[in-house]
């Protein structure tokens, strides 16, 4: 059976910089059906789903629904939720959990706060604390927004639970269907996809130990499309892969003729001092395929390509 993963993976398709971009997350227990715009099409009150939308909206919080694998018990009112909250940028990441019997308390946070990186709303609104135990491993499975997700992620999350992976949770949209199964990490928010068992096994072992691996990853959801494609690009041209020592400190329009795809010149920081300028350029893949399985329009998506990666002198750091 032919579907948009299948055509992406056949044809070869990058994925690096096809993350999703989220500077924290906010992750609600859910458990039940959900709907391709699951915070207003699934157990979850519509009204509340609309209002945490719109609480969250160009705060950089990406709010998500999330249940444990397995069948999937009609239960519209759980007693208790777990709820989590992860901050993605580098030098400032932290996993806080909580538990609620009321999800309408999720109104209560402030939301710019946690965009910028504050958890102190979700501690005192939710009585949360530091996440103690195994990094989260969120596979998307949400079937309504792509089949691929349901056919390649649910049978991924299952056969993580079954062989005694902790943190692993379905969750209900990553984007980049066509790369299924998709996966973040937390807390460091590195997204994978066309993820196999063995291969998120490896990524979880290196998360522990502090390290990032770059097989198969898409990107890190603290950095736009252009950053999360030079950041990685720099990981592998130094051989860097300690976590949360890298940052993209500036992303600029580079100058381009009338007409031509955008390219962007990104300056990428190391914490012991060193910076990159990464040349990324945005391309389209060709032939046009199928960007979900939810549409018969083909397309071209658009690709982040790393053109050159260069090292800054301090001459140029101090110019």
């Amino acid at each position: 059976m032919s579907t948009c993963a299948t055509v992406s993976r056949s044809l070869g398709e990058p994925i690096s910089g096809t993350a999703a971009t989220a500077r924290t997350w906010l992750l609600v227990e859910q458990p039940g059906p959900w709907g391709a715009r699951a915070l207003t099409s699934s157990h979850l009150d519509p009204e509340l789903g609309r209002a945490l939308e719109a609480a969250a909206k160009g705060t950089g919080v990406r709010i998500a629904l999330i249940r444990r694998p397995g069948r999937h018990a009609d239960c519209r009112t759980p007693a208790v939720r777990r709820l989590y909250a992860a901050h993605t940028v580098p030098g400032g990441t932290w996993v806080r959990s909580a538990t609620t019997d009321d999800p309408r308390r999720l109104l209560d946070l402030d939301f710019a706060a946690l965009g910028r990186g504050d958890h102190r709303t979700f501690d005192t609104a939710l009585q949360g604390g530091p996440h103690t135990g195994a990094p989260l491993a969120l596979v998307c499975t949400n079937g309504k927004r792509d089949r691929c997700c349901a056919l390649l992620g649910r049978p991924l999350a299952a056969e993580l639970a079954a062989s005694g992976v902790e943190g692993v949770w379905e969750v209900t949209h990553l984007g980049g269907h066509r790369f299924s199964p998709t996966l973040l990490v937390l807390p460091y928010g590195y997204a994978y996809g066309r993820a196999e068992a063995h291969g998120v096994k490896e990524v979880l072992h290196a998360v522990q130990e502090g390290r990032i691996v770059v097989d198969g990853c898409r990107g890190s959801s603290a950095w736009e499309r252009p950053g999360q494609a030079a950041e990685l690009a720099v990981r592998r041209a130094v051989r860097e892969y300690a976590a949360d020592v890298l940052s993209v400190v500036r992303t600029e329009d580079s100058v381009r003729a009338a007409g031509a795809a955008p390219r962007w010149e990104v300056t990428v920081a190391h914490t012991d001092g060193r910076c990159w300028r990464v040349l990324v350029a945005q391309g389209a893949s060709e032939p046009p395929r199928p960007e979900s399985c939810g549409t018969s329009v083909l397309g071209a998506p658009a690709r982040m390509d790393v053109v050159a990666v260069r090292e800054l002198t301090p001459a140029a750091l101090a110019s």
